[in-house]
């Protein structure tokens, strides 16, 4: 708000928004003459004025193979409803009853002897061979010995040692049949060196109760420097 005098020494009070209203022409053709001499300086200082190209070239277009059309079936056929149980009105005789047998209609001697068991081969693969008694090696010395001349001359120095395990097939005299690694050593030299000393290993023969059968059994044996020392 400002305060003026009027010419008989009144105040007038006058409001900001009537002082803009007043100096509204002013500023308008004040800032018309300056818009006007902005314009002819740009137009002199840069006469040859061009547009740029904002043009854009378009990619190619890749087609796109759509997936195959999906062959819905159709929906299955609805269950037909079970038939209901009828009760038969044929009369049944409440005497009926089955015969006996008798060992007089049926001789034992006319009766089909009973199928022999199959024998099946148990040295080709390790399979469970029920036993009451372990077999137990008896030339362990041997086998000690035979171990350390298997010994890979190369891993020896090396120090390098391992224990193989071994699947044994043992017959019923205590001989080794057949051999497999169930567990390697982590080195094929070591391996190959614990099966070519199986076969020289004589064990007694393993027992179910009071019989001698042919077993299959599992025995580690170790490489190991400290052993030859």
């Amino acid at each position: 708000m400002t305060a003026i005098s009027s010419r008989d020494g009144a105040d007038a009070t006058i409001s900001a928004n009537e002082q803009f209203k007043s100096a509204f022409g002013n500023w308008l053709w004040g800032s018309m003459i300056v818009a006007t001499v902005l314009h002819f300086a740009l137009f002199t200082l840069f006469p040859h004025m061009t547009a740029a190209d904002v043009s854009f070239v378009a990619g190619e277009i890749e087609a796109i193979d759509l997936p195959p059309e999906i062959v819905i079936p159709p929906p299955p056929q609805r269950l037909a409803r079970p038939a209901t149980p009828v009760i038969s009105d044929v009369p049944i005789s409440e005497d009926i009853t089955i015969a006996e047998t008798t060992f007089e209609q049926n001789a034992v001697a006319d009766l089909p002897p009973p199928a022999e068991p199959e024998l099946e081969d148990v040295s080709e693969q390790p399979v469970f061979t029920p036993f009451t008694v372990r077999p137990q090696l008896l030339n362990t010395r041997e086998v000690r010995e035979a171990l350390a001349r298997a010994y890979p001359r190369t891993l020896r120095s090396a120090g390098i040692g391992g224990t193989v395990l071994l699947w044994f097939f043992i017959d019923e005299t205590g001989t080794v049949q057949n051999n497999k690694v169930f567990e390697s050593s982590g080195f094929e030299a070591l391996d190959q060196a614990a099966l070519s000393v199986a076969s020289m290993m004589r064990f007694s023969p393993g027992q179910n109760m009071d019989k001698k059968v042919p077993v299959w059994i599992q025995l580690p044996m170790t490489f190991s420097i400290e052993r030859l020392r």
